[in-house]
């Protein structure tokens, strides 16, 4: 019998009722099925990075176990995820946003919070590590999700139908950002007008003039098409993504140990291989839509000012959550 068996009723959605449906084991079928979900196709990091660690839990454990991906946000959004991976019901892992998961846990945005690293190397060094472990644990005890490995790397700019390049154009820019509270503070900060809006309304909201822009990663922009909307590009290179490769703490239970130990080596192995796969393919990225004429991209001219705004928000933040410290170590690293 798969694992995570459950049914769930009155889905508006015939694919989503579909994947909430039990799943009944067949005669010569795998014993245990994991489930996975992207917003995205197969091309895209964080796809890639679920699909390296199915290939090496596969390897590893034969024939007894199989998977299931649903791509192209079939089974609804990140916020969505969370609450099926909380739930146990639907998914049992995926790549996520850590801001996606604040509902949960209020801490856990610190790892992915704007300006908070310096440049690659201190964004992988925090990542090899374990300065993220206090943030792990509360996740895990308040949202019951367990973080197995760490993939990102796409460096996030502004995104806008209207050119942004310095302090006097971003003021006032009526803009998309992720729904916990430090995004908001932060870009407030630096003088935007933020809101919290679904990633799935992002295009038709810069169209119909709700907003005049977003912020996100190259990927991202190319594979959703978000170039049609908002071509210019703004160099604020204001956060290297942290994007936790989680499983729901339901399904780990329930693994068999050997198994668990598995899935916990393959996390980490498979977040590595998506830093480097996203890391790698930020800046070709951005070339190849620039190269189409898709996208005009811009420096901002005063990115200094940028980061001299936001570091007094991430000191409240941290203190406010009783994290000074490890916001301490984090700089450190």
């Amino acid at each position: 019998m798969s694992y995570l068996t459950s049914t769930f009723a009155g889905v508006k959605y015939t694919a989503m009722a579909a994947a909430l449906t039990a799943i009944t084991a067949t005669a010569g079928s795998a014993e245990i099925t994991l489930r996975a979900a992207s917003l995205f196709d197969e091309n895209h990091a964080y796809t890639k990075t679920l699909r390296e660690f199915e290939r090496l839990v596969g390897e590893a454990y034969g024939d007894e176990i199989s998977f299931e991906m649903h791509l192209n946000g079939e089974l609804g959004d990140e916020s969505d995820f969370v609450t099926f991976l909380q739930q146990g019901v639907a998914i049992d892992y995926a790549v996520m946003a850590p801001s996606n998961m604040a509902v949960f846990a209020p801490s856990i945005p610190l790892m992915d919070m704007p300006f908070l690293f310096r440049d690659l190397d201190h964004w992988n060094a925090v990542l090899s590590s374990d300065v993220l472990k206090p943030l792990e644990d509360k996740l895990y005890e308040a949202a019951d999700i367990k973080v197995i490995g760490y993939a990102g790397g796409g460096t996030r700019n502004l995104a806008s139908a209207e050119p942004i390049t310095n302090m006097d154009e971003l003021g006032g820019h009526k803009m998309r950002v992720m729904g916990a509270p430090i995004q908001a503070k932060i870009f407030s900060a630096i003088t935007a007008a933020p809101s919290a809006i679904a990633y799935n309304e992002v295009y038709n909201a810069i169209q119909t003039g709700v907003i005049a822009g977003f912020e996100n990663e190259a990927a991202s922009i190319q594979n959703l098409k978000f170039y049609e909307v908002a071509p210019n590009i703004t160099l604020t290179k204001h956060a290297i993504t942290v994007r936790p490769l989680v499983m729901s703490g339901k399904t780990f239970r329930k693994l068999p140990e050997d198994l668990q130990a598995i899935v916990l080596e393959a996390g980490l192995a498979a977040g590595a291989a998506g830093r480097e796969i996203e890391s790698s393919e930020d800046a070709l990225k951005l070339q190849q839509m620039a190269d189409a004429g898709q996208i005009t991209v811009s420096e901002f001219a005063q990115r200094d000012k940028l980061l001299e705004l936001s570091i007094p928000v991430q000191d409240a933040y941290a203190a406010e959550l009783g994290a000074t410290d490890l916001l301490t170590a984090i700089r450190a690293k």
